[in-house]
């Protein structure tokens, strides 16, 4: 600065007209936008301190062998609540989960999530307990899970088939290997999500035959993904509901934009109960570790009594062509074995 000269004030940003106002308000102005850099800076680093916590946490419960549903969900979780508060305050998480206006169900999930970022850095809190709401199970009509499967393309109908015959959960779906369908003995052995039993479920010949077809189409082997690609159960749901929405738009139908990918698990659950009539067979089959879980479905027996076929065997060979044809055994009258199953 050279003799006489004043000592300017102006900052990068500055305006003409801030040369106007007296020079200890500038300097004021000055001091306060520095100030404001700082802490806007300070603010940036600490987002990038916590955004990076995130994937240390989810490369520790990839080691501790968590579910890559479970990675995914707690990884989006965290990312929504970094996004809207400091992942540092548990306090302050805990406020901006109970403001939203979302289901208990969520917030509960959301609470799961967090609980474990509290856990990785070393953080304390009172987690809070969001009891989801009962929410009684819809079911779709067979009519419109036939009319979803026919819809679909070639390899998104043949997964709605399998989630339809065999009520497989849509993550259980995508990690199915080719060694899991038993194609002599027409079944399918899931790897069971949530820490479930597990089980073998029987298949339709048709579905059977659909599926040998499918794996000899793609050349693959027993190790293999029945499935490959990005089959994550995420894109599966993405697929399911645009080709849902469309046809929901194109029949002017909306009960049909309705029907979620995991309704077709339920309408299995419902209708095994109507078949066999014993809720601890199907609890093995759905997978389910309590019978309460299974017995949710009661209340949905008998919606459409009358939508039977009823045929009699009576020889030996007549009874398994029926039961190979999805009969199940009901009674035998006057020598005449009677098989029923639903239209």
């Amino acid at each position: 600065m050279r003799n006489g000269e004043t000592a300017s004030c102006k900052w990068k940003g500055q305006t003409d007209a801030c040369e106007d106002l007296p020079k200890a308000r500038v300097a004021r102005l000055a001091e306060c936008h520095i100030k404001q850099k700082a802490g806007y800076n300070q603010h940036a680093s600490l987002i990038s301190l916590h955004t990076d916590l995130i994937p240390n946490l989810l490369v520790e419960m990839k080691k501790d062998n968590k579910s890559d549903y479970t990675i995914n969900f707690t990884r989006k979780a965290l990312t929504y609540l970094n996004k809207h508060t400091s992942l540092q305050e548990p306090e302050a998480v805990k406020l901006f989960i109970s403001t939203l206006n979302t289901s208990n169900a969520y917030k509960r999930n959301l609470c799961i999530a967090y609980n474990k970022y509290v856990k990785h850095c070393g953080l304390s809190w009172n987690m809070p307990k969001y009891k989801p709401e009962a929410k009684n199970i819809a079911l779709p009509t067979k009519e419109k899970i036939s009319m979803l499967i026919a819809n679909a393309g070639r390899i998104l109908s043949l997964k709605l088939s399998l989630s339809n015959e065999a009520g497989l959960r849509p993550v259980e779906l995508c990690r199915l290997k080719v060694k899991d369908i038993d194609l002599d003995h027409k079944t399918v052995n899931p790897t069971t999500a949530k820490n479930g039993n597990p089980r073998t479920i029987p298949l339709s010949p048709t579905l059977t035959q659909r599926l040998q077809e499918h794996i000899i189409r793609n050349n693959l082997s027993p190790d293999d993904l029945l499935f490959k690609g990005n089959a994550s159960a995420d894109l599966y749901g993405k697929q399911y509901r645009s080709m849902r929405n469309k046809l929901s738009s194109k029949l002017k139908d909306p009960s049909i934009h309705k029907i979620r990918l995991y309704d077709l698990r339920h309408a299995f659950c419902t209708r095994k109960l109507n078949d066999i009539n014993n809720p601890y067979t199907v609890m093995v089959l759905m997978g389910h570790k309590k019978l309460e879980t299974t017995q949710r479905y009661m209340h949905l027996l008998n919606l459409n009594d009358d939508e039977w076929t009823v045929d009699g065997a009576t020889t030996v060979e007549q009874a398994k062509k029926l039961l190979e044809a999805g009969f199940t055994y009901q009674t035998t009258i006057e020598g005449v074995q009677l098989f029923r199953k639903r239209k």
